[in-house]
């Protein structure tokens, strides 16, 4: 399977297409409210992942370890269930364009798509995928840590490597707010990396976009899951807590876990103005109103 190549002059045009976008250097002042601290959603699961968001807000994930398969928490009345059964093992989640559900089905090693009623179709098999995202022109793009690959699955079915070997065990993914532009967090390093999206799905022009802050000590941030604010800036979790970085990939500041000794995963905006930052901590879900809303596809 072929990889595409890149080259610095194209970054050069993945940097100019991104300082474009509206957001610019920004404090989090712009983005935390006082008085609206974390609070607890969900309890009572094992390891929470998976965090993805429909158009009323509703706010989707799935339990890695022990789940039964995908729940909803519902945007207008706090609720939580078991939306569809018999899907245990997944790790990303993404409703696509065609509303049917995108998973990285871990567990079975593969890529699927899940219609609303449960109905399946299988994309890819053979796969240790982690995370992934879908864009509104229907490309799938997903994480394989182990392989450090970032994998495409075209409008038309096609799959292909996209890139190989550069990503230091690739893992959270998202998309630039004008879908130009891929996102994908480093777990074993400390880069968000950034490729230029063409017009048939291919990645070209990759390069370590953004710098994450790294514990004391450490040589790695953990990045992990990767959401997108609705004027192009990048939320991703790492150990220290939520990095945010604008659309030039300038670091805006970190907003704390829900729990200074916990772990935050996945990460997504959801409620009825899909202004609440949602992240997976755990057995638990823990939310916080901001200023801003997320980008939703």
């Amino acid at each position: 399977m072929p990889r595409f190549h890149h080259t610095a002059s194209a970054f050069a045009a993945v940097l100019l297409s991104a300082c474009l976008v509206s957001a610019q250097d920004t404090s989090l002042h712009e983005y935390l409210i006082d008085s609206e601290p974390w609070k607890e959603v969900v309890a009572g699961y094992d390891f929470t992942d998976g965090l993805c968001v429909d158009a009323a807000g509703n706010l989707f994930f799935t339990d890695v370890k022990s789940g039964k398969g995908i729940y909803k928490l519902d945007a207008a009345t706090g609720k939580v269930g078991l939306f569809l059964d018999h899907l245990p093992g997944i790790s990303g989640l993404q409703i696509g364009p065609d509303g049917r559900f995108y998973a990285c089905h871990n567990r079975e090693q593969r890529v699927i798509a899940i219609s609303m009623k449960g109905d399946v179709e299988v994309l890819l098999t053979g796969v240790k995928c982690n995370d992934l995202v879908v864009s509104q022109a229907g490309h799938l793009y997903f994480t394989e840590t182990p392989t450090q690959r970032i994998h495409l699955i075209t409008k038309d079915k096609k799959h292909l490597i996209a890139d190989e070997g550069q990503v230091q065990k690739p893992n959270g993914i998202t998309l630039s707010s004008d879908e130009r532009t891929l996102v994908v967090s480093e777990h074993g390093g400390k880069h968000v990396w950034a490729w230029r999206i063409e017009v048939d799905g291919s990645l070209t022009a990759g390069a370590p976009y953004m710098t994450m802050w790294l514990p004391v000590g450490k040589t790695t941030a953990a990045g992990d899951g990767a959401t997108t604010e609705s004027k192009g800036r990048y939320f991703v979790t790492t150990e220290l807590g939520i990095q945010v970085f604008d659309a030039t990939g300038r670091l805006a500041g970190i907003i704390a876990k829900p729990v200074a000794d916990g772990k935050v995963v996945s990460c997504e905006f959801a409620g009825k103005e899909h202004d609440i930052l949602y992240v997976a901590a755990g057995d638990k879900i823990f939310g916080r109103k901001l200023k801003v809303s997320g980008y939703f596809r």
